[in-house]
């Protein structure tokens, strides 16, 4: 059974910092590649930020280049999102999704940027 487990989320005041991270059971996890996804109240999921399956390539989208920074631990099963500057806009459920031939998504945990 493939379980993806999200933890670190919370509230936070606009340039404060958090981090994500996201367990991950029942796959070889050094095969897949991981990304963080974020879906605003009333808006689409998006894609926040990608990892590889070696960590040795990132993506990320214009929003969060250069504050968010992901990373994978493949000896511990988990990939991290560092969130940092943050701001009110960047209030959403985030998401982890893993993916190789098949996908699977974690139940995600909710940030909130508020004074």
């Amino acid at each position: 059974q493939v379980q993806l487990v999200e933890s670190g989320g919370g509230l936070v005041q606009p340039g404060g910092s958090l981090t994500l991270s996201c367990l991950a059971s029942g796959i070889t996890f050094s095969r897949y590649r991981m990304s963080w996804y974020r879906q605003a109240p009333g808006k689409e999921r998006e894609l926040v930020a990608t990892i590889s399956s070696s960590g040795g390539n990132t993506n990320y989208d214009d929003s969060v280049k250069g504050r968010f920074t992901i990373s994978r631990d493949n000896a511990k099963n988990t990939v991290y999102l560092q969130m940092n500057r943050l701001k009110p806009e960047d209030t959403a459920a985030y998401y982890c999704y893993a993916w190789n031939i098949n996908g699977y998504w974690g139940q995600g945990t909710q940030v909130t940027v508020s004074s």
